[in-house]
């Protein structure tokens, strides 16, 4: 027996002692096993040949088809920038010259900003971001089994949810607020429900371009005035501008020209459907998806060149069976993932939608379809995954208990994204040899175990590790009730974000807040 067996034995009684002193103390952001922005890419749903295929088809649909229904005054930017203009079938047509343009004049190093700096994402390369998005006008109320209209209410909880989750990055709109029947209060309520609830970065719409000038004149008092605002806006206008296939949708383009001049970054959303408004075939939906884009990217470049803006290749699939929502599915995860390789051929920030399901409620289905979409987008470095968390029943219903456990399958896919490290320290074989050879034939008290249990593995908070035997002991525990006791305790306690008494007052005073006072 070696000499030094007898004096490693107090450590195996002490060694489980010592990871759980490890694993409760907080790590530095930079040490952490996960976190935002970190580089994927190494999945690659198309070659380069590939891209460039519809690259050309893109290309090619913007000279000879162009976009229809485009306000006059998006006639007005873009054919001064350099599109054509047909009386005949009034329609845009986009020369290559101009599209290549846009792109060289686009804003490549895009930071979305936060109202707490700690949670600026940086939209550079294949840094990849998840959170929630849609418009959805149910909540999957999985405690009580229902589906009852979203409101106001659950859209606020939805965001001091996720200003508590580790995995999701930022907050976009997700809830409609079927409560708030008038469009501008809607849309400002919206705003309010979502800013006041986290310090993430913030997505919204806006109905009307009235409605986003009173929206920036909020954001203002938040900010601390107009010139705090424009330096650091850490809300996004999501803008789905475009109608597929091919036309513009006039009023959102309105909305998006009052945002893009009030210095708010856009999400430029083209949300065609697979074999509906939309090709069947998938490459095919690409190439329109960034064909629309990339007259949205013109029309931007036209307002204010510069202008941060990310590319919104977002196309849906549809089971052609049926002509329902397929949002679940091994198509919608290909299409995102492979529209993450179409904003990196531009060396442009991307956005696509990952992690849906089209289950009701948290279950197995929805656990592999989000696991899924998400892991795909991750790897494929998507730089923000939308509807990533929370989002079931094909986009119509959000779940604040389904938010909260793919927390955990969020924690899960980004440790796939970080992938494996190969370095010298990592492929020790001293260590290796000692342990073979003279030590104790494992490694579970090695300084190099304890130093790398936090920083090389993600442990998830909900999800259950326990053997059978401890699971019995413990009463069975279920990962829905989990998530359900996480939920209330989150909401039971004051949010973290919530603005001060001066500027909650202030925005009261100035605009109809139906939330109560929180």
């Amino acid at each position: 027996m070696n000499d030094e067996t007898p004096a490693r034995r107090p450590r195996r009684g002490g060694g489980r002692n010592a990871r759980v002193a490890l694993r409760s103390a907080p790590l530095e952001d930079a040490a952490r096993p996960v976190r935002a922005g970190l580089s994927g890419g190494k999945y690659r749903a198309l070659t380069d040949a590939e891209v460039l295929r519809i690259h050309e088809a893109a290309l090619t649909l913007l000279e000879e088809v162009g976009m229809a229904l485009a306000p006059d005054s998006g006639v007005a930017l873009m054919t001064a920038y350099g599109a054509i203009y047909s009386e005949e079938d009034k329609r845009l047509r986009y020369p290559r010259e101009v599209v290549e343009r846009a792109l060289k004049q686009a804003q490549k190093q895009v930071t979305l900003f936060a109202r707490d700096p700690k949670h600026d994402l940086d939209l550079s390369g294949t840094r990849v971001h998840y959170g929630t998005a849609g418009a959805a006008v149910h909540l999957a109320d999985a405690e009580i089994g229902e589906y009852p209209e979203s409101t106001l209410a659950d859209l606020y909880n939805a965001a001091k949810i996720t200003d508590q989750l580790d995995n999701v990055h930022f907050f976009q709109r997700c809830m409609v607020a079927r409560d708030v029947l008038d469009n501008r209060e809607m849309d400002l309520n919206t705003l309010y429900a979502c800013v006041s609830g986290t310090s993430k970065h913030i997505g919204t719409s806006f109905t009307e371009p009235a409605f986003a000038a009173d929206g920036l004149e909020m954001l203002h008092i938040i900010a601390g005035g107009e010139d705090a605002w424009r330096a650091r806006p850490f809300v996004l206008n999501t803008n789905c501008f475009v109608v597929p296939p091919m036309k513009f949708a006039t009023e959102s383009c309105e909305v998006m020209e009052v945002c893009v001049r009030g210095g708010m970054p856009v999400l430029l959303l083209s949300a065609g459907m697979a074999g509906a408004t939309a090709p069947a075939p998938l490459a095919a939906v690409i190439a329109q998806a960034v064909a629309e884009c990339l007259a949205g990217l013109v029309y931007v470049q036209a307002i204010k060149p510069g202008a941060p803006a990310v590319m919104g290749t977002w196309p849906f699939v549809v089971d052609l069976r049926t002509g329902a929502m397929s949002s679940g599915s091994a198509e919608q995860a290909l299409l995102s993932a492979a529209c993450a390789q179409m904003g990196q051929f531009y060396d442009l920030p991307t956005g696509a939608p990952g992690g849906m399901s089209d289950a009701k409620f948290p279950d197995a289905q929805s656990g592999a379809e989000h696991a899924m979409a998400s892991t795909m987008a991750g790897l494929a470095g998507l730089n923000m995954v939308y509807e990533a968390a929370g989002m079931y029943s094909s986009l119509l219903g959000f779940s604040l208990e389904g938010l909260i456990l793919d927390d955990d399958v969020l924690g899960q896919c980004m440790r796939c994204v970080r992938g494996i490290e190969v370095t010298e320290d990592n492929l020790n074989l001293d260590l290796i040899k000692s342990v073979c050879l003279d030590g104790p034939g494992h490694y579970l008290g090695a300084d190099q175990t304890l130093g790398m249990m936090q920083t090389e593995y993600f442990y998830p908070q909900h999800s259950d590790r326990m053997s059978p035997k401890e699971w019995d002991e413990k009463n069975r525990p279920q990962l829905l009730q989990k998530a359900i006791d996480r939920k209330h305790d989150i909401l039971s306690k004051p949010g973290w974000s919530r603005l001060s008494p001066e500027i909650d007052a202030a925005v009261r005073a100035r605009f109809n807040i139906h939330l109560n006072e929180i």
